[in-house]
């Protein structure tokens, strides 16, 4: 039996994600990490180098496959918010790892500051606007995307029990207002 990197790489992420996911990075433990991937604990030094670096290439994954799954789209911000805030619904371990990122690490990577500017810019661009109020439009907006995964059950549906027309009625309502903010903000037609 041939020994397989990529294949303990994949691993290795999976089983990091979960652990961060639950954990945080203060709390994720590398021995729990290498177990949960049979891997051992020099793999995981070998190929990120420390428990900071995994956690941030679990980030990265994750970060990229919602950039895939999720297509910017600054001339159409509506439609851009209701799709990042339906994939964050149906994934809400992404919001879970911002925000242990947050509360952990707060200052921005230099690929998060990348990122956010470049889609200011974008949307700087796109709507003849300056880069500070881009950078507005994309608080607000990626804000409003991330509402429903903030906000506990008992406080956004009656009683604390989600239901799928709840669900929708929320969405709708986040696609309303970035429209709105899309309006207010860069005097544009926000309409879906």
């Amino acid at each position: 039996m041939t020994y397989d990197s990529d294949a303990t790489r994949a691993r290795l992420l999976e089983a990091a994600h979960d652990e961060f996911v639950e954990r945080g990075l203060a709390g994720a433990r590398v021995d729990r990490i290498a177990a949960a991937a049979s891997a051992n604990k020099q793999a995981i030094y070998a190929y990120y180098g420390s428990k900071n670096a995994l956690f941030d290439a679990v980030l990265d994954a994750r970060l990229g496959v919602l950039a895939d799954l999720v297509p910017f789209t600054p001339d159409d911000l509506p439609a851009y918010i209701g799709a990042l805030f339906d994939y964050l619904v149906a994934e809400p371990t992404v919001m879970r790892l911002m925000q242990w990122k947050a509360l952990e690490r707060p200052e921005a990577s230099a690929a998060e500051v990348r990122a956010h500017v470049d889609k200011a810019a974008e949307i700087s661009t796109a709507h003849g606007i300056d880069a500070e109020q881009g950078i507005d439009v994309l608080m607000l907006t990626l804000a409003l995307a991330q509402s429903w995964n903030l906000t506990p059950p008992e406080i956004r549906s009656p009683g604390g029990r989600d239901s799928a027309a709840r669900l929708k009625r929320h969405r709708a309502a986040v696609s309303r207002a970035t429209a709105a903010v899309v309006t207010e903000l860069l005097g544009a037609d926000g309409a879906d």
